[in-house]
């Protein structure tokens, strides 16, 4: 008998489990379908012209504002067009740079050529042979080339 009231309690347990599983789908359902209902309702109350209206009206809004920024930029880009050198001068600009570089450059490389020729000089031993005065031509005057010639 205890099995057969056992057996007779599990089906009662089943029954009820499936009974308020019913239930809780059945409240799902009208939850879902208040969701649904709202969606509806919100949608047939709105009017089709007002909503066409407020968009026009924002799209007209952005397109001012896009002109405006429009003509902002393009009055900016032409004070920097009139700014900016144009390409002649820039090319003679930079032909001068360049000049002035150069010019450097060889400056540069005159003085230190300069240095060295110097510095070669200085490391030989060389005696000095033009314009250097013997013992015995110190006591003649140099012009006597030039008297004989005049005679």
């Amino acid at each position: 008998m205890t099995s057969d009231s056992e057996k007779e309690r599990e089906r009662l347990k089943e029954e009820y489990k499936e009974h308020y599983r019913k239930i809780r789908e059945a409240k799902e359902k009208v939850r879902r379908s208040g969701y649904v209902k709202n969606v509806n309702d919100a949608l047939q109350k709105m009017n089709a012209d007002e909503l066409l209206t407020s968009v026009d009206e924002f799209l007209g809004k952005v397109r001012t504002k896009m002109v405006g920024l429009e003509a902002r930029l393009d009055v900016a880009m032409d004070h920097l067009m009139d700014d900016q050198p144009d390409e002649a001068e820039l090319d003679e600009q930079m032909r001068k740079e360049k000049a002035r570089e150069t010019l450097n450059q060889v400056k540069l490389e005159m003085g230190l050529l300069y240095s060295e020729i110097e510095e070669q000089a200085n490391g030989l031993n060389v005696d000095k042979t033009i314009g250097k005065k013997s013992d015995d031509e110190s006591d003649e005057p140099l012009d006597t080339d030039r008297d004989k010639n005049d005679e």
